[in-house]
C-alpha cells in the first residue's frame, strides 16, 4: 500500500518553525522567504485538515495537534539525517579493502600505505595479498591492483605503471673477486631465478650474451625471496623495476650495468564498474597516481641501454 505522505518540503517548513517557534528564524534556517514558510504551513494544515500553529500578534505557538504531530516528525528528521551521515561516512571513510599480489604489497605497497593514512586518516586500509584473482563483482573487495595484461571482462581498469627487467646485486658482490662491468661477466656469477615472473634467457638473448647457461642456479617462487637472496650476495636476480624501487634507493641493491628490457605486464587499477567513483575508492585511486612520481630506479653509471622486446610473466 502507497504511503500517503506528506509534500517534504512542508514537513520541513512545520519542523522548523515548530522548533523555533518563529517563522522568521525557520526561513533563515531553510534559506527561503517568511512567506514561503508561511505558505508551507498552510498547505500543510489544509492537507490535514487540522490547525498546527496558533498565530498571535507577535508570537507562534503550537495547538495540541501541533504539539503531538511535532515528536514524530523531528524524530522521522533525525533518523534520516543519521542515516545519512552514516552512508556518507561509509562511503568517505571507513574500510577500504585493497587486493594485490604478494610481491607488489610488500616490496612497494606496504611500506607507503602510511602516507596514504596521513592524508586520509578517515580512510582505514585492509590489504588482502593474494596472487589468486579476487572476484570483485562479490562487493567484499572495493578496489584492486592487478599485474597482467588487461583483459578483465565486466570490470573497470585503469594501467598505472609499467615496468622493466633488469639485473641487480649486492654492492659487495660489485666490488667483489669478479666484477660486473659487463653483461657477458655474468658468468662468473651465480644467477637467481623467479620462477614465477622473470626469465633470464629472454632477456640473456636480447643482451647478446652468450656463454652463460640461462637455467643454472638457485629458484624462487616469490619474487621478494631471491631479491632478499640478492640483498644476501647469494648471486645475481633479474628484477621488476618497482619491486625492486625502494632497495636501489636504500643501495641495498645495485644495478651492475644497465640493460633493461621492457616487462610485458604492467599494473592495472581494477574495480567493479559501480565502486570506480566512490569517494574512498577515488582517494585511493588519485592517491596511486600521485606516488607514480618517486617510482622510477636509480640508473647505473653505465651508458643507458633499452632493449626492445618484452618480458612476460612465465
Amino acid at each position: 500500500m502507497a504511503r500517503k505522505l506528506p509534500p517534504l518540503n512542508a514537513l520541513r517548513a512545520f519542523e522548523a518553525a515548530a522548533r523555533h517557534l518563529s517563522f522568521t528564524r525557520a526561513a533563515a534556517e531553510l534559506n527561503v522567504t517568511q512567506a514561503a514558510i508561511s505558505h508551507q504551513v498552510k498547505a500543510l494544515e489544509a492537507r490535514l485538515g487540522v490547525v498546527l500553529f496558533r498565530r498571535l500578534n507577535r508570537a507562534l505557538s503550537l495547538t495540541a495537534a501541533g504539539e503531538g504531530y511535532l515528536p514524530t516528525v523531528r524524530d522521522a528528521f533525525d533518523a534520516i539525517a543519521a542515516a545519512t551521515d552514516r552512508l556518507y561516512a561509509d562511503e568517505t571513510g571507513g574500510r577500504l579493502t585493497v587486493t594485490t599480489i604478494h610481491s607488489f604489497a610488500g616490496a612497494w605497497l606496504l611500506p607507503r600505505l602510511l602516507q596514504f593514512h596521513v592524508l586520509h586518516p578517515e580512510i582505514d586500509v585492509l590489504l588482502d595479498a593474494a596472487d589468486e584473482v579476487v572476484d570483485l563483482a562479490r562487493g567484499s573487495v572495493d578496489l584492486a591492483i592487478r599485474y597482467g595484461l588487461g583483459d578483465w571482462p565486466g570490470l573497470r581498469f585503469e594501467k598505472w605503471m609499467t615496468e622493466e627487467i633488469f639485473p641487480v646485486c649486492s654492492p659487495d658482490l660489485v666490488a667483489g673477486p669478479a666484477p660486473l662491468r659487463a653483461p657477458a661477466e655474468l658468468c662468473h656469477q651465480t644467477l637467481l631465478h623467479d620462477d614465477m615472473r622473470v626469465n633470464w634467457r629472454v632477456w640473456l638473448d636480447a643482451a647478446g650474451v652468450e656463454g652463460v647457461d640461462p637455467d643454472s642456479g638457485p629458484g624462487f617462487t616469490d619474487s621478494r625471496l631471491v631479491l632478499q637472496a640478492a640483498i644476501g650476495g647469494h648471486g645475481v636476480a633479474l628484477a621488476r623495476s618497482l619491486l625492486v624501487a625502494d632497495d636501489l634507493a636504500a643501495g641495498r641493491l645495485v644495478r651492475p650495468f644497465d640493460v633493461a628490457l621492457p616487462a610485458g605486464y604492467a599494473y592495472y587499477i581494477v574495480t567493479a564498474p559501480e565502486d570506480w567513483d566512490r569517494p574512498k575508492v577515488r582517494a585511493f585511486r588519485e592517491w596511486l597516481e600521485a606516488e607514480k612520481a618517486g617510482v622510477a630506479p636509480a640508473a647505473p653509471a653505465a651508458t643507458h641501454d633499452r632493449l626492445s622486446g618484452p618480458i612476460k610473466a612465465s
